[in-house]
């Protein structure tokens, strides 16, 4: 194209379609139950797939006997996983795997193999870091400055323990595959329906072990029952059920992990304990940190949190963190990985200074945002400003110990985060029919958060088009190609790719249309359904009329490609954000409830402001849920987890919540930066302000998440569980 098309996004005060709340495209087949999940897929010849786990959480395997599970009636394939030799990390490893007529037959015959084990030692549990012996791994010592002189020089000190623990993602959809294989060598042909965030990929990572060209392998998923950065790859049960599928003479084979098995072994977000020290002056200024940390996310250990998080400049800092390896399954990235943790034990330590310095915390917060990156500053100052005005901080707050009589005590905190959030790379094709019509083809994925309409609107304003009268694919892996849907790159990435695509097929139409309109493709613009001139809307064209001029042999069709490097003003990396929770909690009960909670979020340009909350909403009720309930118990003797399901690994219902107010920081200044991510920098600080309200409310620090009546109590009582 001879003049690339002016790509920017429209001013604010003349966008039509973008920046309006639109429902849900996907959002009445959803609340119907027509839309179809990989994990519903059926047909005729359909197998079904059942697992036979390792019962034991370190052992080697001796031998592994399925002669009786083969000759069960209506078993059609049994492929071993883990033969004689291997050994085993965590309970819950798939050793050999079955394919059947149904469900029962599959799950009676995996009863039937018989497994002999060689059970070695195992660790479990990391809480008491004295107990990991050569299982504990330090990280090396990180010095800044010199903390020596500049606690000895500070005038208020203080220092606390803090935990977060592993966590599981619980996606409601467990992990899986419906896979059918067609063909011998390089012939082969797979089909796959996935639970993935990573349609585009998926056949690229599956290929290799299945020794199949990646072209060969076929992934389609129209909706995704939750992943929240724990379905990536195809993991060993994607070739599993191609491996049973194969044995099987092709016939489609469903494997999804059980409820049970996917809780021990289809992800968790690590652990993070430690202790912290603070020192600084009488008017709430850090001078000093230093921190002894350590935490799990499985056999391989854990990373070390981004400590001190945010507050990066504080001047002398001494870290220290040791990675403890366990025998529980492995670590997966879980909405904003390490932060949640970082910003549980940052705003926790700030928190317990400005309270012995008895100082409003909120007040210390500010006077510390002098050590927060430099092109934020200013946002976290607005944003704690904001936050405490939604709040009602001057109205609410109050020293630790000064909650008044009576057992209900009332408590506010604060925390704050961080994220990225530049969008990925992306291909978007647009195609625009002689009849008018327009097609946008997309290979990504929506995980649920309104990724289908945020393309449409992007396409609906620029082709000045109703979102209705565009036809959106995506969910398929011989669609354009698109990246990942984690770190909060979707939108950034995708609307970048649509914009482009438009521009440059509507830049096309406009040489057609303006023959007709006795002008030059440059003084054209489309807006309301027409094609028109610029300054002069009534000399114009219908969209179709300025269509039929697309010869009836052919169509518009352009590409449009987001690069990373290269953003173009469409979109950009970096927010921020601040929270606080109002909490009410019985100290004779030790419930803890949560009465409010505000979200200050900066976000860049907002394409649809429902969604956006939505996602604030969404990401809020589960860190509430992570920081009242949810925890694993695992059995230091056994090493098996004692609540892998949906019964007593607790989750907060719409009740726990309490009330949610998000207010979405689109200044202009943030407007003009493009589209940011979102998805995970509101999931951040919510247990460090629940935290932090709770200590506000009793007096004391609760130290570990969650904040369950027990550990409640126990702080109290002065005694640690």
């Amino acid at each position: 194209m001879a003049n690339t098309p002016d790509y920017s996004w429209p001013p604010m005060d003349q966008r039509k379609v973008i920046g309006q709340p639109y429902k849900r495209v996907d959002g009445p087949a959803k609340a119907s139950g027509r839309a179809k999940y990989s994990s519903d897929y059926l047909s005729r010849d359909l197998l079904f797939g059942a697992y036979q786990t390792c019962p034991h959480a370190h052992a080697r395997v001796l031998s592994v006997d399925t002669s009786e599970a083969e000759s069960t009636k209506g078993v059609m394939a049994v492929h071993v996983a883990a033969p004689a030799g291997t050994e085993i990390q965590w309970a819950g490893a798939e050793i050999a795997a079955v394919a059947a007529t149904s469900t029962e037959i599959a799950w009676d015959a995996v009863r039937k193999i018989k497994v002999q084990y060689e059970v070695l030692p195992h660790l479990v549990n990391e809480t008491d870091l004295s107990k990991a012996g050569a299982r504990a791994k330090a990280a090396g010592e990180r010095l800044t400055g010199d903390p020596d002189k500049a606690f000895q020089e500070a005038e208020v000190t203080s220092e606390g323990h803090y935990g977060i623990p592993v966590i599981n993602h619980v996606c409601l959809e467990t992990h899986g595959s419906v896979t059918q294989w067609k063909g011998q060598g390089d012939d082969s042909q797979l089909q796959c329906w996935v639970s993935t965030q990573d349609v585009t990929h998926y056949a690229g990572s599956l290929a290799p072990n299945l020794k199949v060209p990646a072209a060969n392998i076929h992934v389609r998923q129209d909706h995704v029952g939750g992943g929240f950065g724990s379905k990536f790859s195809p993991d060993a049960w994607g070739e599993v059920a191609a491996r049973l599928s194969q044995k099987a003479g092709g016939r489609p084979v469903k494997l999804f992990l059980d409820r049970a098995t996917d809780q021990k072994i289809a992800g968790n977000r690590p652990s993070a304990y430690g202790w912290i020290k603070i020192g600084g002056k009488r008017d709430g200024t850090i001078t000093a940190w230093e921190s002894r940390t350590w935490g799990t996310g499985g056999f391989t250990g854990g990373g070390s949190p981004p400590l001190p998080y945010i507050i990066t400049g504080i001047p002398n800092q001494r870290m220290n963190h040791t990675a403890v390896s366990t025998n529980i399954g492995p670590s997966r990235a879980w909405r904003a990985p390490n932060n949640q943790q970082a910003s549980y034990m940052t705003c926790g330590a700030v928190e317990d200074f400005a309270a012995k310095a008895g100082l409003d915390p909120l007040e210390v917060f500010k006077i510390n945002a002098r050590y927060t990156p430099e092109a934020r500053r200013d946002t976290y100052l607005f944003h704690f400003d904001k936050a405490a005005e939604l709040a009602g901080w001057k109205k609410l707050w109050h020293p630790r110990g000064e909650s008044g009589p009576g057992p209900m005590k009332r408590g506010l905190g604060i925390g704050f985060n961080a994220w990225a959030g530049l969008g990925h790379q992306s291909q978007c094709r647009v195609t625009l029919h002689a009849d008018g019509s327009v097609n946008v083809d997309i290979g990504t994925q929506d995980l649920g958060t309104g990724t289908r309409t945020i393309i449409l609107q992007v396409a609906a304003e620029t082709l000045g088009l109703p979102i209705g009268a565009i036809k959106l694919a995506i969910g398929s892996n011989d669609l354009p190609p698109d990246s990942a849907s984690g770190g909060s790159t979707t939108v950034g990435g995708v609307s970048s790719s649509t914009r482009k695509a438009s521009m440059n097929a509507l830049a096309k139409l406009y040489e057609l249309a303006a023959q007709t309109l006795g002008t030059t493709a440059d003084q054209l613009e489309a807006a309301e359904g027409r094609i028109r001139v610029k300054g002069t809307p009534a000399k114009s064209i219908t969209w179709q009329a300025a269509c039929r001029r697309i010869p009836a042999s052919g169509v518009i069709s352009e590409i449009g490609e987001t690069n990373p490097r290269n953003p173009m003003g469409l979109m950009a990396g970096g927010v921020a954000g601040v929270q606080m929770a109002d909490v009410s909690v019985d100290i004779e009960t030790g419930v803890v409830k949560v009465n409010r909670y505000v979200a200050v979020q900066d976000c860049g340009l907002i394409i649809n402001p429902r969604l956006a909350e939505s996602v604030c909403y969404g990401a809020i009720s589960q860190g509430i849920s992570t920081a009242l309930y949810e925890q694993r118990f695992m059995d230091g003797q056994t090493g098996r987890m004692l609540n892998p399901n949906m019964e007593f690994y607790k989750l907060a219902g719409i009740g726990d919540i309490g009330d949610i107010v998000v207010h979405l920081d689109i200044r202009p200044e943030n407007d003009k930066r493009g589209v940011v991510g979102l998805g995970e920098p509101p999931a951040v600080a919510i247990c460090a302000a629940i935290g932090n309200a709770v200590a506000n409310a009793i007096g004391v620090r609760v130290p570990n998440i969650p904040m369950t009546p027990e550990h409640v109590l126990a702080a109290l009582e002065g005694r640690t569980v």
